[in-house]
């Protein structure tokens, strides 16, 4: 079942004796668990049916037990096993497993393990009518989709700048963009906003000038002042910007630069379909190739990775990531 399906089912009162949460995505499993732990009973209910459990405090066997028991006063039980990664025995729960108790939900979050598909927990879960969700990480060209959809909820839109800089500056982790997503609506009160790169600067204290992105731009550009601003900001603040970050964000457009390079067609469709961009940036594209010749990209590329590996402290005596990054892009530059 999928994330959505999930929660559909549960808006509809629609429930599974055992909901087995997995996976690297801590976001969904986060969702699925709260929307239970907070929609399912009353709070009246909650007293004397609902209980939290941490992997790190208790054994299968207690788990287990508090299962089995029945709910009082209310049609159902509900049970979450936080931190289920910790057990070394979780397969022990096949045995609960294979015979739920329909009055108990069962919620077990097992963030950043997966089960073996072979073993007799997985087909045991699925074959009883328990759910087995694996939340899977957003590849980064799927958060932009992700974040629109999520902002739709919100009854919220966002310039497209103000998307790429924020997810430049964020990245693939859901839960930190939806924490700062949260903020800017509180912000914005119950009207429906747009977001653009103001309000980003505002309220979640991203610089519309002076970020990944606005840096990226100015190198395809080879505009040497305005990369020079954006790196003396950085190298004020470093914590705010680590040149380890910086470095995978440039790494990841001359990456796609050097695809760009060798496209038959290089329509704006084209392109956006290949890269997997949106239309609105393939213009940047064709900037970079037009100063960057497919053998100056590779050139790049082999500087990015040997000044990623001095500003972890190989082969460098230099330990200022604002020096090591100023001299970077002199000589992706020039």
């Amino acid at each position: 079942m999928t994330f959505e399906q999930i929660l559909q089912q549960l808006k509809t009162r629609t429930y599974s004796p055992l909901y087995f949460l997995m996976g690297d995505e801590p976001y969904y499993i986060d969702e699925i668990t709260n929307y239970i732990a907070n929609k399912v009973l009353t709070e009246e209910e909650k007293a004397f049916n609902q209980t939290t459990l941490y992997g790190k405090d208790t054994d299968m066997t207690s788990i287990i037990l508090a299962a089995r028991r029945y709910p009082m006063m209310a049609q159902h039980q509900v049970i979450v096993v936080k931190e289920a990664q910790n057990f070394k025995d979780i397969e022990k729960l096949v045995v609960y497993a294979e015979k739920p108790l329909n009055t108990t939900i069962l919620v077990i979050n097992y963030k950043y393990k997966t089960l073996d598909k072979r073993k007799k927990l997985y087909k045991a879960i699925t074959k009883s009518g328990g759910v087995l969700f694996e939340s899977k990480k957003l590849y980064d060209n799927q958060v932009g989709a992700w974040l629109n959809s999520f902002l739709k909820t919100k009854g919220l839109t966002i310039d497209i700048t103000a998307s790429r800089v924020l997810i430049e500056y964020l990245g693939n982790d859901l839960s930190k963009i939806a924490h700062e997503i949260e903020k800017l609506r509180i912000a914005f009160g119950s009207k429906t906003k747009n977001i653009t790169t103001t309000d980003i600067e505002r309220n979640i204290g991203i610089s519309k000038e002076f970020n990944n992105f606005e840096l990226n731009k100015a190198i395809f550009q080879k505009n040497v002042v305005k990369a020079n601003q954006i790196i003396q900001s950085f190298g004020k603040n470093p914590k705010s910007n680590p040149i380890q970050v910086t470095t995978a964000t440039i790494f990841g457009y001359f990456q796609k630069l050097m695809a760009y390079h060798y496209l038959p067609d290089k329509s704006k469709h084209e392109v956006a379909s290949a890269l997997k961009i949106n239309p609105f940036f393939v213009s940047d594209y064709t900037t970079g190739a037009r100063n960057y010749s497919a053998r100056k990209v590779i050139q790049v590329i082999s500087l990015l990775r040997e000044f990623d590996m001095k500003s972890k402290g190989y082969k460098s005596n230099v330990t200022d990531s604002g020096e090591l990054l100023k001299e970077l892009i002199f000589k992706i530059i020039h």
